[in-house]
């Protein structure tokens, strides 16, 4: 027989021998429920494993959307002849605890730009907003907001003109003569700049890299896992084979089509999941980034490698689990004595990143440069995967040690004796995934116990709301604020700044300038007459007088300008001999270099570039009294805009960013936690199925079922209890370096680590319930007489 016709011969058994795999793997022409349930278990594990999986490999194209969308939305400013300038004025809106970007638009002309999202742009009194802002409007609280947006929705800003799912954007529409008059109107003559690649930071890098690691290495052991369901079943079947004259080499091909029926079956249930899910996956805010659900788009080549990963994974298991199987004509034997573990590899990943870890001990406390973070971030993934790889020899370890005990443990220690990997290897993602956690929830919690909490005072309110606007529009807002209902009370004030060539280096000193009335709501100043100056206390440093505390040598200091032309101008000023000093914890939330002055203390000097802001005390809550106020001053739009004193701190906001990323790392871990527990569901079930004629002889002999199940379930539970253990001391130890390069002393989240460990053991008491049925009906003796 010629090459050509032997190689021809050679692929036409390929593909009969894969074909009758897949016969066999859906029953051979008689599908049973056995069949269809093993095949189903496989296909959802896989599937499981590929819905997170393709999340994953869309994350360049989210960034990337995201880059080419933040360029899209840049104004560009150059001026072009054939186009008339759009006007535009932007300005901030508090919203409870949302801030808003509102712009005021208008067009010089019918050749005016239009912005991004937009179809035309808002005639006077309309106005497009962002799908967010809809949302908000029409909440419970809309009425709120509408006071501070009194114009007519005509429309919601398409995707080109976000750059976020959840940005709030509102374009208003005004007349031209009215942003005209406006000083520093913009001029926009078209939208969209030079797209610039801002990709993931180190930082974030750092963050993710770990993550990544933790969460898909134990969808990655599930997917092997899932694989090789129905092993011994597939062994009877392979050794039929075996009976008829199929050879060994066409034994593994029939074998690998099996796991690869599931594994492609498992493929397209997971992509179609992705794609049902894929738009609640877009309502998520990931680092406080609301993102698009249709920017979640594989990358071909990473679709392409996760094709090709999970059936290379699937046979490449069913493969491995036949390495020490010889299938025979009457039947299937096993290597009575498992092979010994080679240590040389699995030491080698745990050395290098211990080594990779401890190497920066000899780097500096608070060196933060990048190739320290790389290495410590390599060394960390290193000897988490590491620890994974170890814990098979672990447990096998511990197991040859123990003697003695009750039979149940008896049985199990026994079991574990003669094959711990295949639960080992279960366990090890669980491994993976707490160790991970903990590390990364230690770090967050030790940088949040290090942030010096600032010194904000106790001191309540008496006016929870202010208005910011020039002082030109005081008389004009406290004109409008008259006769509002539940309004008590109108204080204007003007700030300023203070300069001295001997300050230290400690910037300008703000000044505030009102009478006696207004100055009191910002501070317990008591008495006061015209001509008085207050000093409020530095709650940051310092512990000598005013002047020393702010650098002051003198008394001289000056109000300084920049005149049009760039020259600066000065206006000296000179403090009173007597200046009283108003302690921190008595001012309304002053860090340092603050003065509260009267008028009559500035000898008819007028500060320039003053800014004006007029607090507001009332009635009711102070959403309720913003509302109000908000209403009443909208016609000012940007020359009148409304806060209230109760605005979260950007340390708060910070606070509850990190809870939100805490919350998303919590539930990430406690799925792949559920995914680890469907692992060892599948292998009990598996178990107990192979040694059914085992177990069954156990019964008859008088073994009580109880004994079988304690035995099942400390079977389970060793190799978790030791899985948990070296979780927990790898990732409270890797976060030693990290934390001492940060110069931050650890701090331990104590309730964390305990729901985690009680999850981990919950999931071992939940197996070993869910097996129970299985178990009696094995251990039935009409079951050995079948036998």
């Amino acid at each position: 027989m010629s090459r050509s016709r032997k190689s021809a011969a050679g692929r036409g058994n390929l593909f009969a021998d894969l074909a009758l795999g897949l016969r066999l793997a859906v029953g051979g022409g008689r599908i049973s429920g056995a069949m269809l349930l093993r095949l189903g278990m496989t296909t959802i594990g896989i599937a499981l494993a590929v819905a997170v999986l393709l999340p994953a490999a869309s994350v360049s194209n989210v960034v990337s959307e995201r880059e080419a969308r933040t360029a899209a939305v840049q104004a560009d400013v150059a001026p072009r002849s054939d186009v008339d300038p759009l006007l535009e004025t932007p300005w901030q809106i508090q919203f409870r605890d949302d801030y808003i970007m509102a712009n005021g638009v208008a067009a010089s002309g019918p050749n005016a730009p239009v912005p991004p999202g937009l179809d035309r742009v808002p005639d006077p009194g309309e106005m497009f907003v962002s799908p967010a802002v809809s949302e908000l409007l029409a909440s419970p609280d809309g009425e709120g907001l509408r006071a501070r947006l009194p114009a007519t929705e005509v429309g919601v800003i398409g995707k080109a003109g976000l750059v976020d799912a959840d940005d709030l954007i509102v374009y208003t529409g005004y007349p031209v003569e009215r942003l005209t008059a406006v000083e520093g109107v913009g001029e926009v003559y078209g939208y969209g700049a030079a797209e610039a690649s801002f990709g993931l930071s180190g930082a974030t890098l750092l963050t993710v890299i770990p993550i990544v690691s933790v969460l898909l290495l134990p969808l990655l052991i599930f997917v092997t896992t899932a694989s090789r369901m129905g092993a011994a079943q597939r062994d009877r079947r392979l050794a039929a084979l075996r009976l008829i004259g199929v050879d060994a080499r066409r034994i593994r091909r029939i074998a690998a089509a099996e796991s690869l029926l599931g594994a492609v079956a498992g493929l397209l249930v997971g992509g179609l999941l992705f794609l049902l899910l894929r738009p609640l996956i877009g309502n998520l805010d990931v680092f406080g980034i609301g993102l698009f659900g249709e920017d979640f788009v594989p990358s071909p080549g990473m679709l392409l490698f996760i094709v090709l990963l999970v059936p290379a994974l699937a046979v490449g298991a069913a493969m491995f689990g036949l390495r020490r199987t010889i299938v025979e004509p009457l039947g299937v034997v096993r290597h009575s004595k498992p092979t010994r573990r080679r240590m040389w590899w699995r030491w080698l990943v745990v050395g290098t990143g211990a080594l990779m870890t401890l190497s920066t001990l000899f780097a500096e406390r608070g060196t933060n440069g990048e190739g320290i973070a790389y290495l410590l971030t390599a060394g960390s993934v290193l000897v988490l995967i590491g620890i994974a790889v170890v814990l098979p020899w672990a447990v096998e370890k511990l197991a040859r040690a123990l003697h003695g005990g009750p039979p149940s443990w008896q049985f199990a220690i026994r079991r574990l004796q003669l094959d711990s990997g295949t639960a080992s290897r279960v366990v090890s993602g669980l491994v993976v995934v707490l160790a991970g956690t903990i590390l990364i929830q230690v770090i967050i919690g030790s940088a949040e116990a290090r942030a010096t909490p600032q010194t904000v005072t106790n001191l309540p309110s008496v006016a929870p709301v202010e208005v910011t606007t020039q002082p030109e529009h005081l008389g004009e807002v406290q004109q409008r604020l008259e006769g509002v209902e539940g309004v008590d009370g109108v204080f204007p004030i003007q700030r300023a700044y203070l300069m001295s060539d001997s300050a230290s280096g400690r910037g300008a000193m703000q000044v505030e300038i009102a009478d006696c009335a207004a100055l009191r709501v910002r501070a317990e100043i008591g008495p006061c007459t015209d001509g008085d100056v207050f000093a409020v206390e530095s709650a940051v440093a310092g512990s000598g007088s005013w002047q020393e505390d702010r650098g002051i040598r003198s008394g001289q200091v000056y109000f300084e300008s920049i005149e049009e032309n760039g020259s600066v101008s000065r206006i000296p000023w000179t403090f009173p001999e007597s200046v009283v000093t108003v302690p921190a914890e008595k001012s309304m939330g002053y860090y340092s270099s603050t003065f509260l002055v009267t008028p009559g203390a500035l000898d008819d000097i007028t500060p320039p570039d003053l800014l004006g802001t007029v607090y507001v005390s009332g009635s009711g809550s102070p959403e309720a009294l913003s509302d109000r106020v908000a209403a009443a001053v909208a016609p000012l739009a940007w020359e009148a805009t409304v806060w209230t004193n109760e605005t979260p701190s950007l340390a708060r906001q910070g606070d509850e960013e990190l809870a939100m990323f805490r919350s998303i790392l919590l539930g990430a871990s406690l799925f792949v936690l559920a995914v680890a527990a469907m692992s060892l569901l599948m292998l009990s079930v598996e178990q107990i199925t192979e040694r059914r004629r085992a177990l069954a002889a156990l019964s008859a002999s008088g073994v009580p079922i109880s004994v079988l199940a304690k035995a099942s379930l400390w079977q389970t539970a060793v190799p978790v209890l030791v899985g948990v253990t070296l979780a927990v001391v790898s990732g409270i130890a890797l976060t030693a370096p990290i934390l001492r390069l940060a110069e931050v002393s650890m701090v331990l989240d104590a309730g964390l680590i305990a729901v985690l460990s009680a999850a981990a053991v919950g999931a071992v008491l939940l197996v070993t319930l869910l097996t129970m049925p299985l178990l009696r009906q094995v251990t039935k003796l009409d079951g050995l007489r079948a036998e």
